[in-house]
């Protein structure tokens, strides 16, 4: 089996090949960048120094967000694409479980991956490790950022925080939780593709037709449309 792995759902880019239960290679950045002409050549890069080609993979694995709008649309489509033409399994996994997956393996406690999504709201969620398995313990939501820490709070155990947005919200994290809260390193904030991999290996494959990307929201031009339109369909009632 050799899995490629997709991740453009944030700033970070990443990319990754596993065969069986080994990582051949793995290619991230943390750019802001235009991933629709980076993409591409990374996956093509990857594949050609792990002499690898495209009828070579068994299955593709994504990040379906949530994340920016247009960063998760670039590579749940790509995927989609590489899928259907190659006639291979289609997986998509949560942005915020392949943040968890990479720092909470040997974490006694929570992780709650977080991504900034403006005016003191966050993309997160809650998972813990059992028995070398991640557990999602909250679904993934956007929430204000205070509202969740005044559900961390009742935890039993502390929560380790990771993601690229945290100095965004780090202080006020920590005038809420205190002590039980505990800081990834900035090594860990960017999500692993392998890690991505490894957690799509035995997931249930997608619809390639039906799948799309898990936004949580709406893009905030489509909730102005919708908004706009539901005054005009009231007013043909």
């Amino acid at each position: 089996m050799t899995i490629l792995a997709i991740d453009t759902s944030n700033y970070a880019l990443g990319v990754a090949l596993l065969e069986e239960n080994q990582v051949l290679g793995e290619y991230i950045t943390n750019l802001k960048k235009n991933h629709s002409i980076r993409i591409m050549p990374a996956i093509q890069t990857l594949m050609q120094d792990c002499d690898r080609v495209p009828a070579d993979l068994t299955k593709v694995v994504v990040a379906k967000g949530p994340g920016s709008y247009t960063g998760v649309r670039i590579g749940v489509t790509i995927a989609k694409t590489l899928a259907w033409s190659l006639k291979i399994p289609l997986v998509g996994v949560s942005s915020l479980e392949i943040l968890a997956a990479g720092t909470g393996r040997y974490f006694d406690g929570y992780v709650s991956p977080l991504f900034d999504a403006r005016r003191g709201q966050v993309y997160t969620g809650l998972y813990q490790y059992k028995n070398d398995e991640l557990i999602q313990v909250e679904q993934d939501q956007l929430i204000m950022l205070n509202d969740w820490a005044r559900y961390l709070i009742k935890m039993d155990k502390p929560i380790l925080f990771v993601g690229n947005d945290l100095p965004i919200h780090q202080e006020e994290i920590a005038e809420a939780l205190g002590t039980k809260a505990i800081y990834a390193a900035i090594t860990e904030h960017n999500p692993r593709p392998s890690e991505l991999a490894l957690l799509g290996q035995f997931q249930s494959e997608e619809d390639v037709h039906s799948f799309v990307p898990n936004y949580i929201r709406l893009a905030e031009a489509e909730a102005k449309w919708l908004e706009a339109n539901r005054k005009i369909f009231k007013g043909q009632d």
